[in-house]
């Protein structure tokens, strides 16, 4: 196997970084601009964390492209990560928020759209009855509360190194087999020990030893990990996990907001899940903020009494622009002629080219890395053999490596995500692009290893 040279990292991040500044003038101005009157230079902090010496600053975005405002187009394999997974304002969704805009934009009141969407998600993924809300955080913090009515009881469980955005029972960490808030994570309110319990993915003795005493309100997971890589379950995992949650009374939230990338009805309905309360965000309307939570018959029998109370405008659910008559209308439009599965049908081949390309170039060069695909979702990481967990992930993890090869790719025209090496297709991409991709790909590998 071909290994890297540290001192060969070091070389290449300054030609790196030398060329960006070069070709990324406006951007650097804007960006110093900007320090005066946005925290960090950008209007949400992890904006920061792009290749580069600054974040490049966008003009637009159409399909599966992007241009910067220094005139360079680039091809967008990162995607909104998961927001624009579909392509960057589809026609479609344009259509119908433009429509929806001169008619109204919130007014605190259902519309029709909002019957379809609730008809389609059930039939899609299974589950009788649906809320809309505004991100996928929101709809994953207020499933966490429903549960909590439904069982009683407090704690909540999840795997280390997952995400479910910012909800603050998920923002920890296992360290020597204790929960403690994650690295960076700014204010945690209480001691998370407090509110929850986590174990590594895969791990089923792990999980019937948490659930075990009965005080596990619920166990909120991916049905494949997409935060410490693409770590993807053992056979029997799903099985254990809806088993060992019915056999101790856990509720269980499937969170799809990144494996709908799996197809219509996410890996739910692709693996045939028999989740509690399923949750997504992101894709669901194209970019405009909209998420959704679906819940059983049994969550819904427990719940409703206390969601038709006087008091529910202070039971901690929704917010006044939550399903509002706009992003409702884009969630149809996106449901209904974007999410398809005529466009899936076009997108998994191109998803297995790509992995196909980039296999090729690891098997031609010999460095130790893999390449995994969820989907049309796929991603490589620095270790011969795919991770199993978040713990084995972040020990594996090597931070300059990836920022280099994140920085060789957007030199060359390419945005991965920055927060790990994935990328999406969406049905905008072609051959072409993926082809595209696996030369830059090979071109970096080899100057590595030079």
């Amino acid at each position: 196997m071909n290994r890297i040279d540290r001192s060969r990292i070091a070389e290449l991040m300054d030609k790196e970084l030398a060329r960006f500044e070069k070709d990324h003038p406006k951007s650097k101005k804007l960006f110093e601009r900007a320090k005066g009157s946005l925290l960090a230079g950008v209007p949400m902090n992890w904006m920061v964390r792009w290749a580069g010496s600054y974040p490049i600053f966008v003009k637009e975005g159409r399909g599966t492209y992007v241009t910067d405002v220094d005139g360079r187009r680039y091809l967008d394999l990162c995607l909104g990560d998961t927001g624009s997974m579909f392509g960057h304002s589809p026609k479609a969704v344009v259509d119908a928020v433009r429509k929806q805009v001169s008619k109204g934009i919130t007014m605190m009141l259902p519309t029709e759209d909002s019957v379809w969407v609730g008809e389609e998600l059930s039939r899609r993924f299974g589950l009788p009855y649906w809320q809309i809300a505004m991100t996928a955080t929101d709809a994953n913090r207020f499933s966490i509360r429903l549960a909590r009515e439904v069982t009683r009881r407090k704690k909540i469980l999840v795997v280390n190194g997952c995400y479910h955005g910012t909800v603050d029972e998920t923002l920890i960490t296992l360290e020597k087999g204790r929960v403690v808030p994650r690295s960076g994570n700014i204010g945690p309110p209480v001691d998370p020990s407090e509110t929850t319990k986590a174990i590594e993915f895969n791990d089923i003795d792990a999980l019937e030893k948490a659930l075990a005493p009965k005080d596990v309100a619920c166990a909120l997971m991916e049905p494949a990990m997409t935060n410490r890589g693409i770590i993807l379950p053992d056979p029997d995992y799903h099985d254990a996990l809806r088993e060992l949650t019915r056999k101790f009374g856990t509720l269980l939230i499937i969170d799809e907001t990144h494996t709908i990338c799996c197809g219509i009805g996410g890996y739910t309905a692709a693996h045939g899940l028999d989740p509690d309360i399923i949750t997504m965000g992101k894709p669901l309307a194209s970019g405009v903020p909209v998420a959704a939570f679906g819940i059983s018959q049994y969550v819904a029998d427990k719940v409703m009494e206390r969601i038709l109370s006087d008091g529910t405008d202070e039971s901690g659910l929704g917010g006044t622009l939550t399903g509002n008559a706009l992003a409702v209308a884009a969630m149809r439009a996106t449901l209904e002629k974007v999410i398809t599965h005529k466009n899936f049908d076009k997108m998994l081949p191109l998803a297995k080219r790509f992995e196909q390309g980039v296999q090729k170039v690891i098997d031609e060069t010999g460095v130790p890395w893999h390449v995994v695909r969820l989907g049309v979702r796929i991603e490589y990481h620095n270790t011969p053999k795919p991770p199993r967990n978040g713990g084995e992930y972040e020990a594996s993890k090597d931070y300059e490596l990836e920022k280099l090869m994140h920085l060789m790719a957007l030199n060359r025209g390419i945005l991965l995500t920055p927060f790990h090496n994935m990328a999406l297709i969406s049905p905008s991409t072609t051959a072409k692009d993926v082809d595209l991709h696996t030369r830059v790909f090979r071109e970096s590998v080899r100057l590595l290893l030079e």
